[in-house]
């Protein structure tokens, strides 16, 4: 019996944390990561940094006025009842507690003001970055992964430079001044506390050593989910065809219980040193209270130096208890950073490419020369394909599904490099253009027409941000876009919804026609461009795409033959290869792989039934 197809993606079960603990090497060279954007973010906000430190002193230093005043309130004020003291007492903790509220309120204001831009300049920084890889990384990857982290990696950061870091720093400060008093009132009891507050610090380290990689997996699971939702929204149409909201909806939750297992652990991890840190701090209370309370008695201490010993410990144990409570958020904005930096060390797609500006205007002559491409190693999509296309010429791409044609546009378009041979336009490798210039001389209309969630005006105006409304209505009337628009009650102003859902599938093509039309391209790649036009419709287009052609070096993969009839060469792609190539009388004539084709839709064409296998132009 076959095994049912599995729906659903792996890592049902929980890995222990021991199994998510990396090699030395990759956890340090995970840690590098992290630690060298957190010195870049440091760096670049150094100016608000330095005024978060210095309120941060000056709160923690007037922090430190209350507990020291407890001790001349008990000795002075309460045992010597020298109630002269009181005003000024009172007068000087105010003005502490004044101060305190001042930087207090300061410090938010600083720092959560760059915290916030922090995290917009690193969601920018990710952003951009992303859209300059390599299409082949899109290819590979759910756009809803990408977009999510984009979005969630860098939200951690508000937590170090909005509070953490350097709250964390003020209370380090306090606690070494803190440790100085102490020692100065009774260094015997001190070192017994120091021993409870190592035993805090070892599990807080413990703690991020072995939670850290759950934290990550967590972020890399809600990217996972993330995706997997906005793919099933993307395609809702598909999945109410189908009815896979019950399937859609089982996916979603196991991956929203995997994050919630994971939420647990670290949850359970550092409840664990929250305990830990109670006891050490219940520790901490016995031995004031046997030690102190001794020495009271004995006469070595007055109970105000007690009661001043008591607030110090506090301060200086505050630092290791901040982070037991606030762990969880450094872990998060840490494993943030890794993965933020680890995104932005990924090369771009324009990394190792010569800087060549093409000329202001490419005359457009294409030479491909022994072609080979592999999208998986040892899968070849092409191999050694060869040919040259005069400047303003049209070469049209006819084959079977599979043959290359559409993969042989997108080495055009610079969208892959060959793995073998190379490219030029007039006379230069395509690799050593600048891709931003080269590719703002390409007009392209995909066999997968996409439109965004905008205005007509916006989509066609999309080629060229500049042009007027003038031009969007003349390359309309070209792409006879104008027929359709001219009855809509908003007209150029309608909104096309996502991925133009609001127009019907021959709306879209042509909207996309016209967007390229605007570009004015010295080099035109259609991919089935009229495929979803009927005949009349396609007849109408094709006047103005002829029109187009004139000046244009054009390569067409084209659904019917009424652009192959007219192209100036045709080349006949099979598993690949390059099997024939010549005009279409010249083809025929050969009575080889083309004419066989060619009579296959004729035939076909009588009869009003094609069969997919056997179309011209089965897409790629």
């Amino acid at each position: 019996m076959t095994a049912p197809m599995r729906m659903f993606p792996r890592g049902d079960r929980l890995p222990k944390p021991e199994e998510m603990m990396e090699s030395p090497g990759a956890a340090s060279e995970r840690s590098a990561r992290a630690w060298r954007e957190l010195r870049i973010l440091l760096r670049r906000h150094r100016g608000h940094v330095a005024i978060g430190v210095t309120l941060t002193l000056v709160s923690r230093l007037a922090g430190l006025v209350l507990p020291a005043s407890s001790k001349y309130f008990i000795d002075h004020v309460l045992v010597e009842r020298r109630t002269t003291l009181l005003p000024p007492l009172a007068a000087i903790v105010l003005v502490a507690t004044a101060v305190q509220a001042a930087t207090g309120y300061a410090l938010a204001r600083v720092l959560g003001v760059a915290a916030q831009r922090a995290v917009a300049e690193m969601r920018r920084k990710l952003a951009a970055h992303v859209l300059r890889l390599p299409v082949e990384r899109f290819d590979a990857t759910q756009t809803g992964i990408l977009s999510s982290r984009i979005m969630s990696d860098p939200d951690g950061i508000r937590n170090l430079l909005g509070s953490g870091l350097v709250q964390l720093l003020g209370a380090l400060v306090t606690a070494t001044a803190a440790l100085g008093v102490l020692f100065w009132i009774d260094w015997r009891m001190t070192s017994i506390m120091l021993l409870f507050l190592a035993a805090i610090g070892v599990g807080v380290g413990y703690a991020f050593a072995r939670l850290r990689p759950i934290n990550r997996e967590r972020s890399v699971e809600f990217a996972r989910v993330t995706g997997r939702l906005n793919e099933a929204l993307g395609g809702i149409r598909v999945l109410k065809a189908y009815v896979a909201e019950r399937r859609e909806d089982l996916i979603f939750t196991r991956g929203v219980h995997r994050m919630l297992r994971l939420v647990m652990v670290t949850i359970s991890g550092w409840a664990a040193v929250g305990a830990l840190t109670s006891l050490a701090v219940g520790a901490i209370g016995a031995t004031l209270i046997l030690a102190g309370g001794r020495a009271v008695l004995a006469g070595s201490l007055t109970l105000g130096d007690l009661a001043m010993y008591a607030l110090f410990t506090g301060l200086a144990a505050a630092p290791l208890i901040q982070v037991a409570q606030v762990g969880t958020q450094l872990s998060d904005a840490l494993a943030g950073l890794e993965r933020a930096r680890e995104l932005l060390d990924e090369p771009t797609e324009d990394a190792h490419v010569v800087v060549g500006a093409p000329r202001a205007r490419l005359i457009g002559a294409v030479s491909v020369e022994d072609v080979s491409f592999e999208y998986r190693a040892g899968v070849p999509a092409l191999r050694h394909v060869s040919f040259h296309a005069p400047a303003g010429s049209t070469t049209a791409l006819v084959g079977p599904s599979g043959s290359g044609k559409s993969t042989l546009l997108g080495l055009m378009a610079a969208f892959h490099a060959p793995t073998s041979g190379r490219i030029c336009v007039d006379g230069t490798p395509i690799a050593e253009f600048e891709l931003r210039r080269y590719r703002a001389q390409l007009g392209l209309v995909l066999q997968d027409t996409f439109l965004f969630d905008g205005t007509i005006l916006e989509n066609i105006g999309y080629s060229r941000p500049d042009a007027s409304l003038a031009d969007v209505m003349r390359v309309a009337r070209i792409a006879h876009c104008d027929e359709f628009i001219e009855r809509m009650p908003d007209r150029y102003d309608t909104v096309v919804g996502e991925r133009g859902v609001k127009l019907s599938g021959g709306q879209r093509q042509r909207v996309a026609i016209a967007r390229a039309l605007l570009a004015d391209p010295s080099i035109l790649l259609l991919d089935e461009a009229t495929s979803s036009l009927d005949s009349e419709s396609e007849a109408l287009i094709q006047e103005g795409l002829n029109a187009l052609r004139r000046g244009r070096t054009t390569f067409v993969i084209a659904h019917r033959l009424s652009t192959i009839l007219s192209a100036d060469q045709i080349l006949v792609l099979d598993a690949g290869r390059l099997v024939e190539s010549g005009t279409h009388d010249e083809l025929l004539a050969l009575r080889g792989r083309y004419a066989r084709l060619y009579e296959q839709q004729q035939r076909a064409t009588r009869n009003r039934f094609v069969n997919p296998g056997e179309e011209l132009t089965a897409s790629t």
